[in-house]
């Protein structure tokens, strides 16, 4: 079930990033006290009272006519198209200017419920002055403080309360639902029609295209597929993204009904950072990955080319040595044969579990060849292991002192869990606690 979208909007310098963080729980928006230093969309997820949902930080909304300003005002557009609540905030401490009564009537044709709040309430007698923001025309202001974390569950009560009731999708559980996500222009849309053998979905040398997600079904050699196109953000009026920019809330929302994220790269343009950001979206969720190297036609190649650019994607993308990697071309249909095969792989290895018994054996024989560190005189004793989740397979090490357990001794046991069954294409989880 797709989780809800929350943009936090306001003028530079009211403190977004600085709530975003405390909302996230980590530092993940520069915070400085400079306008304009969010310059981009961010996007995380952030829970409250056991509800989930996926958070935009914006660059400050300005009016202006500075190349820099109108990017983040388009930007800021954006995410408010995207979102399902919209948080407004505004700083007590120098009154309602100008430039939010610009973002106010931004927001009231967005048709957007919006929950206002006046940051920078440091302390209770400051709270008389949030009276003059109900001028503003968006009900109770809430005041809150997002450098001391004051007033936040109030917010957040009032912004889940506005979260539209999604419907609980069906999943055949037989079939295996994979998304292609990558930088614009990468050849998604062309790698879709060549599995499905017809014009599906548009194919453009324009970026940004493709205008929604697209469920495609494909039934290949007795296995059923859900093909998920995250090919692109939809044009609102004058609204868009730039060339380098990616609708990454839109491939979130669709790596979330994945079993298999397929990463498609550009053969002939080659690696780019914003490949490892998208990649990096679909490992944190625990997807299923295969890297697809699309374009491979345009590329002068020998014995060793593909070796070599195998080995170049490996030193790029450490955080994903389970991947396999694909090369294809879409547009000749060259190796296309290769990838449906190697999806079931991962889908496969993704949902797989091992028997407690099975997994303790490969366990204990990693320890009689490698046996457990020594920490300050006391050494790490491992009791069992067992498999407690599956999508993706996640095992818990019950151990003496979970303090004990090195990141690189876990990363040991990982890697002998791997040469035991393979799980190839999906990430992992050893989790090492304490037997109670």
């Amino acid at each position: 079930m797709r989780k809800a979208v929350v943009a936090i909007v306001g003028r530079p310098n009211v403190g977004k990033s600085t709530i975003f963080n405390r909302l996230v729980g980590e530092r993940i928006s520069i915070v400085e006290d400079i306008p304009g230093v969010t310059r981009d969309r961010i996007y995380s997820q952030a829970e409250w009272l056991n509800t989930k949902f996926n958070l935009i930080d914006t660059g400050g909304i300005e009016i202006g006519d500075e190349p820099l300003l109108i990017q983040m005002r388009q930007q800021a557009e954006i995410a408010i198209d995207e979102a399902d609540v919209i948080i407004f905030i505004v700083n007590a401490k120098e009154g309602i200017t100008a430039a939010d009564e610009e973002v106010a009537k931004l927001l009231f044709k967005s048709n957007k419920p919006v929950v206002l709040a006046v940051n920078k309430i440091d302390n209770p007698e400051m709270r008389d002055e949030i009276y003059e923001y109900y001028s503003l025309g968006f009900g109770e202001p809430f005041p809150i403080s997002g450098a001391h974390g004051l007033g936040l569950g109030d917010l957040l009560d009032e912004v889940v309360g506005h979260f539209p009731q999604f419907e609980q999708e069906e999943v055949d559980e037989d079939t295996i639902y994979f998304s292609l996500i990558g930088r614009p222009n990468v050849g998604k849309s062309s790698l879709v029609n060549a599995l499905l053998n017809e014009e599906r979905v548009i194919v453009s040398d324009i970026e940004g295209t493709t205008r929604d997600a697209v469920d495609t079904h494909l039934h290949r050699d007795g296995q059923d597929y859900v093909i998920i196109d995250t090919a692109g953000m939809r044009k609102r009026g004058k609204v868009y993204e730039s060339t380098e920019k990616y609708s990454v809330l839109r491939a979130l929302r669709a790596i979330e009904r994945s079993d298999v994220v397929l990463v498609l790269i550009d053969a002939e343009t080659g690696i780019r950072e914003q490949d490892k950001k998208i990649a990096g979206y679909a490992h944190d969720a625990g997807r299923g990955i295969v890297i697809v190297v699309n374009k491979w036609d345009t590329v002068e190649t020998d014995e060793k080319t593909m070796k070599e650019y195998e080995e170049k994607i490996r030193a790029h993308f450490q955080f994903l040595d389970y991947a396999p990697v694909v090369f294809l071309s879409a547009r000749t249909k060259k190796r296309i044969h290769t990838l449906l095969p190697m999806v079931q792989v991962a889908s496969e290895n993704h949902a797989k579990r091992i028997p407690t018994n099975v997994l303790n054996d490969v366990i204990m024989d990693a320890i009689a060849m490698n046996p457990t560190p020594t920490v300050k005189g006391q050494r790490l004793k491992v009791l069992y292991a067992t498999q407690v989740a599956a999508k993706p397979p996640a095992f818990v090490v019950f151990v003496n002192d979970p303090e004990l357990m090195h990141f690189s001794y876990q990363r040991f046991l990982e890697n002998k869990i791997r040469d035991a069954f393979g799980f190839v294409g999906t990430p992992i989880k050893i989790i090492a606690r304490r037997r109670s």
